[in-house]
């Protein structure tokens, strides 16, 4: 019985990773885009042990002198801050803290959204109605003010912060995933399932979820780079968590020191990385949108 129940559970998720993965793998720009994303990840996870030294760590060099404002050298890869921070270290530690935020706020937004659009598209009536004006009375808000108040209002922890993005976020989503939905439910396969009596549950995620989820993994992969871009907008405006050090936060004490026309190794390196890795998630969302819509695939 035990093996039946982890068969049953296990089988359709490993069929799920399998599928995924084959679409990313057939597109040369999506194995560009998973390779720099497995990239950012293996760093993210190995950081306390790549970081070469403290983050918060006054530097001197060689000859005990203070290591302030040095440009990259074989001593300090990307070179240091105005306070003798060493900037590789800072980098790489940053690493997890901007995938942390930007993939945990994503999931979660595609989470919320995914079951906004796919509960709104098939019950209808009056639940669409109230589902679909909650999300529009969103959209008249605007995006990165909205999550300044609400960081402002709660405080610059890296929860509140995730809070904020999510909130947010997950409209778009919301609404095409029910657009999908409304289209799919009018199939024959659907209406071969109610015949046979299964219920509403299994019809959602058992028979609908599987056929919207490029379009759902497409915008998963949107929804996490708009929360990376919103995590180092919001920290570069000097509403981060201040004690963690991400991208964005590295470019607002870049700001704060004077030092943005002196210290150009200081600027390129945090900015470089998060076009990097918004690109990478760009190429894999195109993987996906040639599976949603055919009539980007080429002839």
């Amino acid at each position: 019985m035990t093996t039946k129940i982890k068969d049953s559970l296990f089988k359709p998720l490993k069929k799920i990773v399998v599928e995924q993965y084959g679409i990313i793998t057939s597109n040369r720009m999506g194995v560009i885009g998973l390779s720099f994303l497995l990239f950012f990840l293996i760093v993210a996870i190995f950081a306390p042990w790549l970081a070469p030294h403290d983050p918060w760590e006054m530097m001197y060099d060689v000859n005990e002198e203070f290591a302030s404002l040095r440009s990259p050298s074989w001593e300090f890869p990307l070179g240091t801050t105005h306070l003798g921070y060493d900037l590789f270290s800072q980098l790489i530690l940053a690493t997890r803290t901007t995938l942390l935020i930007g993939s945990v706020s994503g999931a979660i937004s595609i989470l919320i959204g995914a079951n906004i659009g796919l509960i709104a598209g098939y019950y209808g009536g009056k639940i669409d109605e109230l589902l679909m004006r909650f999300t529009d009375i969103l959209y008249g808000m605007p995006f990165l003010p909205f999550i300044i108040v609400l960081i402002s209002l709660f405080g610059r922890h890296l929860e509140f912060i995730i809070l904020a993005i999510v909130l947010i976020i997950w409209r778009t989503s919301a609404r095409v995933i029910r657009a999908q939905t409304i289209s799919i439910k009018q199939r024959q396969f659907i209406a071969a399932a109610k015949a046979r009596g299964c219920s509403d549950f299994r019809i959602i995620y058992r028979h609908i979820l599987p056929n919207v989820m490029p379009l759902l993994l497409l915008y998963a992969a949107f929804n996490i780079a708009w929360s990376i871009i919103t995590e180092a907008s919001t920290s570069f405006l000097g509403f981060g968590d201040g004690d963690t050090i991400s991208w964005g936060g590295m470019l607002y004490e870049l700001f704060l020191s004077g030092k943005t026309r002196v210290a150009w190794w200081w600027f390129a390196a945090p900015s470089i990385c998060i076009i990097l890795l918004v690109i990478s998630l760009v190429l894999i969302s195109r993987a996906y949108e040639e599976v949603a819509n055919p009539r980007l695939r080429k002839r």
